[in-house]
């Protein structure tokens, strides 16, 4: 592992190149796994409403929210590029504010660049970040935050029309200056056009192999989050079985009082005990 952090630059270097490795984290021991993982980049999701908040999608995520967040994660992350999106609403409304909300992932919350979700309805705020100098991760197909015009998470681009509209997407952001390009639920082979076409990294989530690079929620990676998997998701490990038997075993114990033993427990000093008894029997 490189002791360079990595910025923007660097991972705009690595198109047709290394493979980039991306994950998500959350706060400062999910910061401290990625990064120690050895993870390209970092992106601090508005995801964090579905796994760590309990919201049923993105759009109740906050600046607050993600300030918070992006703080706590940012004070572990020292090899990898940590990348902060913005929340909904927080640029879509006007460039001016799209800017100033921006701005405060880097100057705030120690993040070194932020992804937007959308394509080319998007290119003044974008151009507007780039020219304050924020670096900026484009991010088109399935995008969250339009989960409620979509009609639900559904895969994008799957007729000719709707894949031509994604090609000149990812061109028109890579063109204004983007260095990076998520592409989410989007047919393998409009994954590997784009890729083929666009001059900066892909970096897929349910869009196949052909990508520069995939990112996934490092929860789901984990198998920390039980319930329905999706189908782009591999399951590295099942961490949720052991957990939950773990704190079960630690109930258990408690509640029968076998913890804490003797190898936990702190004792006084034979003289600061016997003054203390001395004190409490007068």
């Amino acid at each position: 592992m490189s002791e360079k952090q990595l910025t923007a630059p660097d991972i705009l270097a690595r198109k047709g190149g290394a493979k980039i490795a991306m994950l998500t984290a959350y706060d400062h021991p999910t910061g401290l796994l990625a990064d120690a993982a050895g993870a390209d980049a970092i992106l601090v999701g508005d995801s964090v409403g579905m796994v760590c908040l309990g919201l049923p999608d993105t759009l109740g995520v906050t600046m607050a929210d993600m300030l918070h967040h992006t703080r706590a994660t940012a004070r572990a992350v020292k090899h990898a590029l940590l990348v902060a999106d913005m929340p909904f609403l927080s640029y879509q409304t006007s460039v001016p504010e799209a800017v100033a909300n921006a701005g405060r992932f880097l100057s705030e919350a120690g993040a070194r660049a932020v992804k937007l979700e959308g394509g080319a309805e998007f290119l003044p705020q974008i151009t507007a970040m780039l020219d304050a100098g924020i670096p900026v991760m484009g991010h088109i197909g399935l995008t969250p935050q339009q989960v409620a015009r979509f009609g639900g998470f559904k895969t994008q681009g799957k007729t000719a029309q709707a894949a031509r509209k994604l090609v000149d997407d990812a061109l028109a952001l890579a063109e204004a200056g983007c260095f990076a390009v998520v592409l989410e639920a989007v047919p393998d082979e409009v994954a590997a056009h784009i890729t083929e076409r666009c001059p900066v990294p892909t970096i897929g989530i349910g869009a196949g192999p052909h990508c520069d690079g995939q990112v996934l929620v490092q929860h789901d990676v984990l198998g920390l989050c039980p319930g329905v998997k999706p189908k782009f998701v591999k399951r590295y490990a099942d961490l949720w079985t052991p957990a939950r038997e773990a704190l079960a075993a630690y109930c258990d114990e408690v509640r029968e009082g076998s913890f804490p033993a003797e190898a936990h427990t702190r004792h006084m000093a034979e003289d600061e005990l016997a003054a203390f008894n001395t004190r409490r029997d007068g």
